[in-house]
């Protein structure tokens, strides 16, 4: 990292005046923390204790046998408490906000386990929450809604917009401009001004230092190539982190793919090559943006992948040819997930199963002396519905239909 919280061109901190006072907080705390093994072994024990680290590396015998080739691992984020990786970074933060006498927290959130992890840290530390969350990943998202109001969270529809995660990071924002004072910003992936992605990727770290300590306890070496979903960038640098001082590690970032490149409808910035470097949210990145530097709608199946820029770490580490970055389209997503369920008995997140589509695409290059780390950031059942959609399935749709008829004839 650079002065100044630069990574090679991207990053920095592109923050309005009245917001000063709150980064430089915030930052003179994090430099505290990060010499403070007191706070990191508090932080490890919460984990721990609370959330049920550490989370096992599952050996997927059913589709390594399917493949014929690469041995595939699979980092169980999905077995954190509240069901994604999301959690990591919320307990962390949420701890750095007591440490700086906070009482409130706010958050963005796209697939609602941000939301989720914020607001079931907030209640386990004493803090108030509000949650911002565009109207569309609303209702494509909605058991997460009802599980932050149930955790005494305040939820925030944003209805301008595309109304989905880039709109409610901007709402957040505003919000802390005139609450910084008593209230943290307790954001959910590794962008932002500075420090704000180096918080993210410090308190994610703990995925890829486990991965690393157990693959070498399972195969005595370390794997050759590892894959995350990326969307903000969270779980894929908490993952790779670990394996970057080892150049024989492939490190392999897999964006939305959406309805494919030539549609449009996408959200893949590098893979696609239709990033270009701008400034905005407060710092300097990859974004999806039109000749005028007005950022376009993006498009996923899943909610959390569905964002315009990309971590300014990610942003650099792809210049450096360190990550390399693919895309995976809807339709990939859902054969994917389909032969996961019924090989592992496993439902990752819509956002997970994009790296596991990004793997199988690319298996039959491996042999079956290689290994493969996929990084499971979260569970599916946030994803029913759109699942079910995806999948065409007849009989939920029925399903629907009869509950909603219920519903009617209960309230007429």
């Amino acid at each position: 990292m650079e002065q100044q919280g630069y990574y090679g061109a991207f990053g920095g901190s592109f923050i309005p005046e009245i917001l000063v006072p709150a980064f430089a907080e915030l930052n003179e705390h994090f430099e505290q923390i990060k010499q403070d093994s007191a706070f990191w072994q508090s932080y490890l024990s919460m984990l721990a204790d609370f959330s049920g680290r550490p989370t096992p590396l599952t050996y997927a015998e059913g589709l390594t046998k399917h493949y014929g080739k690469a041995r595939i691992y699979i980092k169980r984020e999905d077995l954190n408490h509240s069901g994604a990786h999301k959690i990591n970074n919320a307990l962390g933060q949420g701890l750095l906000a007591k440490r700086m006498n906070k009482t409130r927290v706010i958050a963005e959130t796209g697939a609602g386990q941000h939301g989720v992890a914020t607001a079931i840290v907030a209640a386990k530390l004493g803090l108030n929450a509000t949650i911002y969350m565009g109207r569309e990943d609303m209702e494509r998202q909605y058991a997460n809604v009802f599980w932050m109001k149930r955790y005494g969270a305040e939820v925030v529809p944003v209805d301008y917009g595309s109304r989905t995660l880039k709109d409610a990071i901007n709402e957040a924002l505003r919000d802390w401009v005139s609450s910084f004072e008593h209230t943290h910003y307790l954001l959910g992936t590794a962008s932002g001004a500075h420090p704000f992605p180096s918080i993210v990727a410090y308190f994610q770290s703990i995925i890829g230092k486990e991965a690393k300590e157990q693959i070498m306890q399972a195969a005595n070496r370390l794997p050759d190539r590892v894959y995350a979903c990326v969307g903000g960038g969270s779980n894929a640098l908490g993952v790779f982190q670990a394996f970057m001082p080892h150049p024989e590690v492939e490190l392999i970032g897999v964006e939305a793919g959406g309805k494919g490149m030539a549609s449009g409808l996408h959200a893949s910035r590098i893979a696609y090559g239709q990033g270009t470097t701008g400034i905005a949210q407060g710092y300097k990145t990859l974004f999806l943006q039109n000749k005028d530097g007005q950022m376009r709608d993006t498009y996923s199946i899943a909610a959390g992948l569905d964002y315009t820029g990309v971590s300014p770490i990610l942003a650099d580490l792809a210049e450096q040819g360190r990550v390399r970055f693919e895309a995976a389209t809807d339709v990939e997503v859902i054969d994917a997930l389909k032969l996961i369920m019924t090989k592992e008995g496993l439902v990752p997140a819509l956002e997970s199963t994009h790296a596991f589509a990004g793997a199988f695409r690319e298996i039959e290059q491996t042999t079956n002396q290689e290994i493969v780390i996929i990084n499971m950031s979260g569970r599916g059942d946030k994803d029913i519905f759109n699942i079910a959609e995806g999948l065409q399935d007849d009989e939920w749709t029925a399903f629907i239909a009869r509950k909603n008829e219920q519903y009617a004839n209960a309230t007429s």
